[in-house]
């Protein structure tokens, strides 16, 4: 029950924060994208680097890793490490990144305990480290729009199985906007206005107009 007296103008301790969070880009690489087959390849993109930019106008801390990059998969798409090019990237053998140690110790090094995982494929390289990582007292938040799955049934069946595991799913854009959360930020405005409007769609058209009829410090 709510007591009116305890009730403040205060956030959720739930909520993400540029300094309580770390996000993990978990292969997005040419192979597993030839892969994903559960929605709009271009879309998954878009949403991912919306993501990634998300993450560096607000200094949150990144971790990327591919899979048999040299071997398999490729590279890291160019896109994103376009958006983080001095960022070592962590290629792996195992399909669930949690079991490896170079990995684990990336995301240790950051000392934040809530993890973003955006990734190819959700069924396997996103499903498994969430919930690996929720079984060592990780709070875990999956970015659905920036991951994929072989088939709509593969995403959707893996988003279920972390909900019911405690994995909360989240959009980019919901992030981005979670970290602004005031308006009256004005240290990272421009930037998240920037992100939204080159990867928000009609969203950011919607402020490029706002910005041109109303003025420049129209705001979302």
């Amino acid at each position: 029950m709510v007591n009116i007296s305890d009730v403040t103008a205060a956030p959720s301790p739930d909520l993400l924060t540029p300094d309580n969070c770390a996000v993990l880009f978990v292969d997005h690489q040419p192979q597993m994208f030839f892969g994903t087959g559960s929605g709009d390849r271009t879309a998954i993109i878009n949403s991912t680097i919306g993501l990634a930019k998300a993450a560096k106008a607000f200094d949150v801390p990144v971790v990327l890793s591919t899979v048999a990059a040299e071997s398999f998969s490729g590279p890291i798409m160019p896109q994103l490490a376009g958006v983080f090019p001095d960022h070592k990237i962590i290629d792996r053998t195992t399909m669930n990144a949690w079991e490896d140690v170079n990995f684990v110790e990336a995301v240790k090094a950051t000392g934040r305990k809530k993890l973003v995982i955006a990734g190819l494929w959700t069924e396997v390289c996103v499903v498994l480290p969430a919930l690996s990582a929720l079984a060592q007292g990780y709070e875990v938040y999956v970015v659905t729009d920036a991951s994929g799955g072989v088939s709509p049934q593969a995403h959707e069946h893996a988003i279920q199985r972390m909900v019911q595991g405690g994995v909360v799913p989240v959009t980019w854009v919901q992030v981005l906007l979670e970290l602004q959360r005031d308006w009256a930020r004005t240290k990272t405005y421009a930037a998240v206005g920037d992100v939204v409007k080159e990867h928000g769609g009609a969203y950011g058209l919607g402020m490029v107009y706002a910005q041109a009829v109303i003025g420049a410090h129209a705001v979302g």
